[in-house]
Order: C-alpha cells, then structure tokens, then sequence
C-alpha cells in the first residue's frame, strides 16, 4: 500500500486512534489504512492514563457503553492470555455520609432496569459481603455491593479513615495495562495491511476525496484518503478546523503521581479507592503563607472538591502506589505536547489522600525521589459524554471527547467508529454518543439537570 493513498486515514495514535483502526482492520477487513501521529503510538495523553476501567455511570447510556468497552477487553484478555494484565479488584467509592441519598440515586439510575439484580445491601458483621480477595476478572462478580455502617467497612477496610460511613464497591472494574493493549492491536492489525506514519497534519482539503497535508521528517507531502477518522484526542478541535468544522469540547489538563510505597501504607489486595467527600486541606502557617502569596497556588488554600484517587500497581506483590485528583474540573486551557505540570501537586493529592488512608500522611515531607508526577488532558464535551461517529463533515468521523476514560473505553470507541464508517449497525446507546445528542432535545434537558458528569 502507497501510505500517501489510503481509503481510510485515522488521525491520532493514542490508544482510541489505534482501537478504531483494530476494528476496522480486524472486523471490517480494511486494509488501506494508515494511522498518522506526530509523536509515536500512545506517547501523548494515552502514556498518562490511570488505567482503570468501571461499568457504573450515573446514566445508563454511558454504563452501556462502558460495559460494551469491558465485554470487548474481556475478548482480548480472553485471546491473548491476558496479555493487557486485565484485574478486576473494582472500584470502591467511600463517603462519610451514612445516608448518602443522591449518591444512592445515581447508583440506581446508572444501572437503570438492572439494578434490583445488581445492586447489593450490606448493614451489620453478618452481611456476607465477599471482599476482592483474588484479582482474577474470571471470577470476580458482577453489580455492586454497598456498605453501610462504620464497623462493616472497618472489619474489611481497617487501614481507612475510622469515619468513613458508606462505600459502593462496583464489582465490574478494575484496571489493565493500556500500553500492553495498545501493542497487541498494532501488532494484530500490522498484518491485515494497516499501517502507521509518524508525521504531523498541517492542512485538510476536500475535492473529490481529502487532500491531507502533513510534515514528516521535515517534507511536506499529501495524503489522499476517502475517509479520515479524527482520533486526535486533546487536538481533535484542532484537527477538524483544518476542515471547517468546530466540536464542542475543551480541554482540561489533570495529573497523577506514582510512587514505591515501601512504608506498606496501602493494602496491595485493595480495589480502586476514591474519596468522593470534599475537604479542606491542612497547611502549616508558612505554607499557608506561601501559597497565598502565589496567585495560581491560593485556591489550594479554599474547600476542595473530592473524588480523590488511590490504588496498588503493579500487581499483588508489586511495591507502588498511583494517586490522583481530578480537581482542575472547570479549568480548561490549550493542549501543548509537553505540559506544565504543578510543582505543588505531588504534596497536594498526598494529603487529600491521606485523609482516607491516614498511613499516608508518613510520606509528607518524605516522597520518595525515584516517584513519578505525571499529567494528561482530559477532552471532553460539558456533558463529558464521548463523541463517537459522524461528523458534520461528509466523509469524517469522530472518536473523541473521551475526558478521562480514553483507556477504559477505546474498544467500544474503536468498535462504534468502526462500525459508522462501514455503514454497520449499532447498538442503541450509540446515537447518543454522537453529535446527534444535540438534537435530541429530551436528553439534552435531562443531562443539563443532571449534578454528575460520572467525573469520579
């Protein structure tokens, strides 16, 4: 295959890019096919996920969707001998509310018809509530069960805040390695005839077909295409101006850190633990001080929101952590390739997090030098929905917007895209993950009134 005559050219080889280009490759038999990407495959935003996967949404358009992403990982692992170290410990959600009644809401609306079979309640020593002893995704079960009373959750958790009162543990989640993922679809599809180009689009003309300029290794050159797929994660605004078209999204950088928690802070059998409970940091004067005096710092000074992240890696008998808090919701900027990170972050998630497990609070002061502080963009539409399928231009598709579920939704991203470019049927929830949502006026009114965006 000439790489500069191509029916279909995705561009953006993150791992939604390369999953849209799996499907078509694998399950649609397209062989001209070139990704293009001015930095490697999955080194932009796609090297920074957190790599965790959930099935549970506060709407079930989007549970469907991301059990769809989960039925569609679980094939891989399947056929490759869990290559992409699929686990599945879950996630568990913790507040100090003992009647946490929207939160409750949301978990039923979330599994909508499913949820009397699903959703599990657990008061009392005798619960028979089964912890995540094993991180086998084969056996692990499905729903979610729900903790309430401090004692239940102390007896199963002891190493967490003693206040914490309800904990949701979603049992269909856990996390894989989405890099490994990546890899096997690049090496699957490489035989099928697609293909990758390392180089960087500059311009998109349409006559009779795209005319798509881009730079590689300092040339311009043009590649003819029928189709382009617009998978350029936190440039996918940037891509479809090139054609005339503007997409509803913004971007939001957020950052995580990792590091070998050799004080054994962390139980290596928990599942992923969130702090959905906001709070207010604790600073010594002259830090206080310090931070008041910075203008971009002083917010950490004010009541933070929650959604605090916190899980083992690596494995049972692994030795690191990762942390994360996406608390940057409503600021959005500009994406650029290499990032400014905050210098104060690493700090700051340490002690949210060590509000839930106070055995954190040891590595204040102390973080270990060898920790990694890293950061991506969040795309996303404001209803942080994904926009998968058609664009308004003829002949462009869209799989972008994935906020910060780009790893746990790739497949059904890439199976969806996949299947509008073909012309294949889709499932019902697929609508609405395109631009057709917005003119779907009923859904539009109900997500404006809706508090959660599913940012956990």
């Amino acid at each position: 295959m000439k790489t500069n005559d191509v029916e279909i050219l995705v561009i953006g080889a993150g791992i939604v890019g390369i999953a849209t280009a799996y499907y078509l490759a694998v399950e649609h038999k397209r062989a001209r096919l070139l990704i293009v990407d001015e930095g490697q495959p999955m080194a932009l935003t796609s090297a920074q996920s957190g790599e965790n996967y959930r099935n549970w949404w506060p709407h079930p358009t989007m549970a469907d969707f991301t059990n769809h992403s989960t039925d569609l990982m679980e094939e891989i692992a399947r056929r490759s001998g869990n290559r992409i170290h699929m686990t599945r410990r879950g996630y568990l959600l913790v507040t100090r509310e003992e009647r946490p009644e929207e939160l409750l809401q949301q978990l039923h609306a979330g599994y909508g018809e499913q949820a009397a079979k699903l959703i599990r309640m657990h008061e009392g020593s005798s619960s028979g509530y089964v912890p995540p002893h094993s991180a086998d995704w084969h056996s692990a079960p499905d729903g979610v069960d729900v903790l309430q009373g401090r004692n239940l959750i102390q007896a199963h958790y002891p190493t967490f805040d003693k206040e914490v009162a309800t904990a949701l543990h979603i049992r269909r989640a856990g996390d894989i390695s989405g890099q490994q993922l990546g890899q096997y679809m690049l090496e699957t599809m490489r035989p099928l005839g697609a293909q990758f180009q390392q180089a960087k689009v500059v311009g998109i003309a349409k006559t009779d077909r795209f005319a798509v300029d881009v730079l590689a290794d300092g040339a311009r050159r043009t590649i003819k295409a029928d189709i382009i797929v617009n998978a350029a994660g936190p440039f996918a605004a940037h891509v479809a101006a090139m054609h005339g078209e503007q997409l509803p999204i913004v971007n939001v950088l957020q950052q995580k850190i990792a590091f070998a928690d050799r004080n054994r802070a962390v139980d290596r059998k928990m599942p992923f633990a969130i702090d959905l409970d906001g709070q207010t940091l604790a600073w010594s004067d002259d830090e206080r001080e310090a931070l008041a005096a910075a203008p971009e710092f002083s917010r950490l000074l004010q009541p933070m929101p929650g959604s605090i992240h916190c899980r083992p890696d690596g494995g049972d008998n692994g030795e690191w952590i990762k942390l994360g808090w996406a608390f940057n919701a409503e600021q959005t900027t500009e994406p650029v390739r290499e990032p400014e990170l905050n210098p104060y972050f690493p700090e700051v998630v340490l002690r949210a997090a060590s509000r839930l497990q106070p055995r954190l609070a040891h590595y204040l002061g102390a973080l270990p030098r060898d920790r990694v502080h890293y950061g991506g963009y969040y795309p996303m539409a404001k209803e942080n929905w994904p926009l998968i399928g058609a664009a308004k231009t003829p002949g462009v598709f869209l799989a972008t917007a994935l906020s910060g579920y780009g790893t746990m939704g790739a497949c059904a991203t890439g199976d969806l895209c996949a299947r509008a470019v073909v012309g294949a049927p889709v499932p019902a929830f697929a609508r609405s993950l395109s631009l057709a949502r917005y003119q779907d006026k009923a859904l539009m009114d109900e997500l404006a009134a809706s508090e959660s965006r599913g940012l956990l």
